[in-house]
């Protein structure tokens, strides 16, 4: 164990070329200045080497999930767990289950925000009734919900006996 430590620690103490050797090299010549690699380190696990952008990238993963520890989403857990097991996905990181639960906030947001918008459209084309804007109530339609989740996909249908 030993020599794989030993041989981390050199890759990265490995240096980098100073500022100003990389300007002048090719600037005292009259070129335009060459771009620099990426550095790579090899990752203990695979052994491929990762560019500064995967290493960012994975530092900011841990960042949200530390992040994913401490939130509480609204949709409450049991609710989660309930629907989650019925759709027969089992997990028992609660992370994960809090992800999907984030999910499924944003796309209830999404979908409230688009049917509120609809309801204001349908309301502005409607001009025929004048109501002060104060005694004016936003109710969420079937319509307005039905054209709102069409945008994403799902159809619905009125049953026959409420036509």
């Amino acid at each position: 164990m030993s020599d794989n430590t030993d041989s981390n620690s050199n890759t990265a103490n490995v240096s980098r070329p100073s500022i100003d050797a990389e300007n002048t090299s090719s600037t005292h010549l009259g070129a335009a200045p060459q771009s620099v690699p990426e550095q790579r380190a090899p990752t203990p696990v695979s052994g491929r080497l990762l560019t500064r952008s995967d290493i960012q990238s994975e530092k900011s993963l841990a960042e949200f999930l530390v992040q994913m520890d401490n939130y509480a989403p609204i949709i409450p857990e049991a609710l989660t767990d309930y629907y989650l097991a019925q759709a027969g996905f089992e997990c028992s990181d609660v992370r994960i289950k809090r992800l999907l639960a984030l999910a499924t906030q944003k796309f209830i947001s999404d979908v409230a925000t688009d049917a509120f918008q609809y309801n204001r459209i349908r309301q502005q084309a409607s001009k025929e009734k004048k109501f002060n804007s104060k005694d004016r109530k936003t109710v969420l339609t079937m319509d307005d919900l039905t054209a709102a989740l069409a945008e994403y996909g799902v159809n619905i249908k009125k049953p026959e006996y409420f036509s």
